[in-house]
């Protein structure tokens, strides 16, 4: 990391990936609870030489730099400790640790990547239970037995759904419920060798039923039980989940909910049922256009395929042996899926796709074998391709480290609703028309969200989390949003208070020193001025310019004449005032 990297990380960055240690005594001993709390949560940077003051707003107060002495003595110690057997694992290369110069004062950084799920926990001082930590709003905090245990758990590649369950038997599976599934299982499998078993069979080749050869035990799996399990079974070993459906739409008066679906004695409530009774609901009112393929009506569209994975993704990467729901609501913009259990894999990877680590591979098969789910990593992507085809607002996947739960919400809202754009307009006058996409999306995001964080637009965005901290620098600055800060946690809202001020309307007013220049090379000014930058799609919508072209030969002038310099990032071009 460059000097400069480090200072737009502090101004910008992430706090809740950010710790800063005075280290003046050398390698501080705390350093290894923070290096344990980022592997098991989503990674970090740590800063030696910098004190950071949590409660100080203002930039300039809130770091102090500390001039490390002997900065190269300091890694060695560093690299020496952390290769004994103080910690469990050693995540670093030699590119996750360096050392730069910011204000003639030596600092050394250390980039913690997030661990992969087959070596979390990192712990320290050789005891897991112990020494395991994880990151919050507040700082580095001890795990609990149960985080410690989840973790161990999700290290292992054959999943947790295969177990052997010590007392329950083919008198505990709901005959129904199986019957069902053998109906649809034979359907999507016509000449499978497995339709002419028994049931005992038919589930012992599925991954339900499990015979231990040593012992001679046998029983159902985690997995047989859970899907076809009768529901007082169910409930008997897995007390600690509940399954949940609430549909929010069309409500009438003070009503919380139009339908509901929750145990109640009047169904077998295990996952099979759970999903061949929710999915119906959640696509009754989606839209199927009319289409053949020969002679064979094809109504089975993309975006039905998509709430079919989120389902299923929800039930095959649950963490049933912890606390919690599975809970689906339906609501007039959207729908949300929550499950017990934190992400195997970090959030961009899976934005990404390509991967695919089920908590549950015995159920995620058990669902593949009719047709619903994928297990090669493309599921999430098709959620995304068929969301961006309806130009509604991406998906939102959020690991809540602290609840212990992942959250979906698949808005069926477009990026930028008309509505939306009027009322910020309303609420920022002319100021919002100055600000660059990003920064209206933001603020889009913000109204109809309620409130927006950095990682949440990380997603929205795709820009990293430094680039996104610069665009809500610009936009607090500008008043227009509200951090509100929970330790090293910060949310943004819209900022209802906000005034639009009589000078913001004079930007138009501004002329060039000792330069005259004509009525739309002033404008080009006037905006870049004001805003800093300006992109030739900007001129053609502040000037009576109809072209692009027409605004590359104006830009291009203003650059001869030593006013406007082009800049470029990636593929992006944009120009801004000469220096």
């Amino acid at each position: 990391m460059t000097s400069n990297e480090i200072l737009d990380l502090l101004k910008y960055g992430e706090r809740l990936t950010l710790e800063c240690k005075k280290a003046e005594g050398g390698i501080p001993n705390a350093i290894w609870e923070t290096y344990s709390s980022f592997a098991n949560s989503s990674g970090g940077v740590i800063l030696l030489g910098i004190e950071e003051h949590l409660k100080e707003t203002e930039l300039e107060k809130r770091f102090t730099f500390c001039n490390l002495r002997n900065p190269g003595k300091m890694i060695k110690s560093f690299w020496d400790t952390i290769n004994s057997k103080k910690v469990s694992t050693n995540l670093l290369l030699d590119d996750n640790v360096g050392i730069c110069q910011i204000n003639g004062c030596n600092i050394i950084w250390i980039d913690v990547p997030q661990a992969d799920y087959r070596y979390r926990p990192v712990y320290i001082n050789e005891n897991p239970l112990k020494g395991s930590y994880k990151r919050n709003h507040e700082g580095d905090y001890h795990c609990t037995e149960e985080e410690v245990k989840a973790m161990l758990r999700d290290a292992s590649d054959f999943g947790i759904d295969g177990s052997l369950l010590e007392g329950f038997t083919m008198d505990d599976i709901d005959p129904n419920t199986l019957k069902a599934y053998r109906i649809e299982y034979e359907l999507h499998n016509p000449e499978h060798v497995w339709n002419g078993i028994d049931d005992k069979e038919f589930l012992r080749n599925l991954g339900g039923y499990a015979v231990n050869r040593i012992t001679k035990q046998e029983g159902l799996t985690v997995a047989g039980l859970l899907m076809f399990g009768k529901g007082l079974s169910v409930r008997e070993r897995f007390d600690n989940i509940r399954m949940d459906y609430i549909d929010q739409t069309n409500l009438i008066g003070e009503s919380r909910w139009s339908d509901r679906l929750t145990y109640d004695g009047s169904w077998e409530n295990n996952l099979y049922n759970f999903v061949k009774r929710v999915l119906p609901k959640l696509v009754s009112d989606v839209k199927r256009p009319f289409r053949l393929e020969g002679m064979v009506r094809q109504d089975d569209t993309a975006i039905h395929k998509a709430i079919r994975e989120a389902m299923i993704n929800m039930v095959i990467h649950s963490d049933y042996f912890s606390t919690g729901i599975l809970k689906v609501v339906k609501q007039e913009n959207g729908f949300f899926f929550s499950n017990p259990g934190n992400l195997k894999l970090p959030v961009q990877a899976i934005y990404e796709g390509g991967h695919s680590v089920a908590r549950n591979p015995k159920i995620q098969n058990m669902f593949r074998m009719i047709g619903l789910g994928d297990n090669i990593g493309s599921g999430f992507p098709a959620i995304l391709k068929a969301w961006g085809e309806e130009k509604w607002r991406q998906p939102d996947l959020y690991d809540d480290q602290e609840l212990h739960c992942v959250e979906l919400k698949l808005w069926t809202v477009s990026l930028m609703p008309k509505e939306c754009t009027e009322y910020l307009v309303e609420k920022f006058g002319i100021n919002y028309q100055h600000l660059i996409s990003k920064e209206q999306i933001i603020l889009a995001t913000a109204y109809l969200e309620g409130k927006v964080s950095n990682s949440r637009l990380q997603t929205v965005l795709g820009e990293h989390s430094t680039e996104v901290g610069k665009h809500l620098y610009h936009l607090v600055e500008y008043g227009m949003l509200i951090p509100e800060r929970k330790g090293r946690w910060t949310t943004y809202r819209i900022n209802n208070e906000y005034v639009i001020q009589p000078e913001q309307m004079t930007i138009r007013d501004m002329t060039v020193p000792e330069m005259i220049l004509n009525e739309t090379d002033q404008k080009i000014y006037n905006y870049v001025k004001a805003n800093g930058m300006i992109t030739s799609q900007q001129v053609v919508d502040i000037t009576a310019i109809s072209s692009l072209q027409g605004a590359s030969v104006a830009l291009n002038r203003m650059i001869k004449r030593g006013l406007l310099t082009k800049q470029r990032k990636g593929r992006h071009i944009y120009y801004i005032l000469t220096a």
